[in-house]
């Protein structure tokens, strides 16, 4: 327990020295070198939180630990969720980077505008995530769903391939040159407090809900598509946490109306 304990006080030690970054989120990465080689692409551009969604090998893996060149630290800080959902509950603010925008009607930012995306967001970094798609397909269209932006690089349009650790490590560069200049702009007041994606995912479960119990689905088998769709309009709005617990309210309202009819 005494060296678990040192070993954090010396991570967070290592932390404390660099600008605050965003949380760096790899989601069904399937290789451990591959997670191993991004750790180590983090460390390179000081980004230290890493979570790891449904990976097929875990970062504590010898082979991640060998790939990682000295990022183990990063490694064994890890955190290991099964599910999306989980792994963003507590941020408030998700880039997904995306080679194509797949038609979703999201912003889209290059990895040279996140000083000016920074310091519009004005909220504290630790609550941005940035998620990476695994090796084989990138991020799948209901894993942008929870994005509030999409995130790409600029690069040769004929050929935007770039393996796992290459583009944490281009994202990880932008992001610590933009995180040295990241400003607030505006105080930050209970108003304007931006909304968890756990709160908002609590908003959308219970409007699910409601909207199967009126049968607003009329076609089970179109439910995903008219879900994802209704997700994607309330996770890029970045509503504020009084902005949820007004639907929240008006959702309540309604559903009580209902049952009086």
């Amino acid at each position: 327990m005494k060296n678990q304990n040192k070993r954090q006080k010396d991570f967070d030690a290592l932390k404390s020295k660099m600008p605050a970054m965003p949380v760096f989120i790899l989601v069904r990465p399937q290789m451990a070198e591959n997670i191993g080689m991004a750790a180590r692409a983090m460390m390179n551009c000081g980004v230290y939180d890493l979570r790891v969604v449904a990976p097929r090998e875990l970062p504590t893996d010898e082979k991640a630990l060998s790939a990682c060149s000295g990022a183990d630290v990063i490694l064994k800080n890890a955190t290991v969720f099964d599910t999306l959902e989980d792994a963003v509950a507590d941020l408030s603010y998700i880039f997904a980077t995306t080679a194509r925008t797949r038609h979703l009607a999201k912003s889209v930012v290059t990895t040279q505008e996140l000083e000016k995306s920074f310091q519009q967001l004005c909220m504290p970094l630790s609550k941005v995530g940035i998620l990476f798609g695994c090796e084989r397909t990138g991020l799948e269209n209901e894993e942008l769903t929870v994005a509030d932006s999409l995130l790409t690089i600029p690069l040769n349009p004929e050929h935007t391939s770039l393996n796992l650790s290459q583009a944490v490590l281009l994202v990880g560069y932008a992001c610590l040159n933009a995180s040295a200049f990241t400003e607030c702009r505006k105080a930050q007041t209970p108003e304007n407090e931006p909304a968890t994606k756990e709160a908002v995912s609590s908003f959308l479960d219970k409007l699910d809900s409601a909207l199967i119990e009126n049968g607003y689905y009329w076609l089970a088998e179109k439910r995903p598509k008219m879900k994802q769709n209704l997700d994607n309009i309330f996770f890029k709005a970045s509503l504020t946490a009084q902005e949820v617990r007004t639907l929240h309210g008006v959702l309540k309202f309604l559903t009580k109306e209902g049952e009086k009819k």
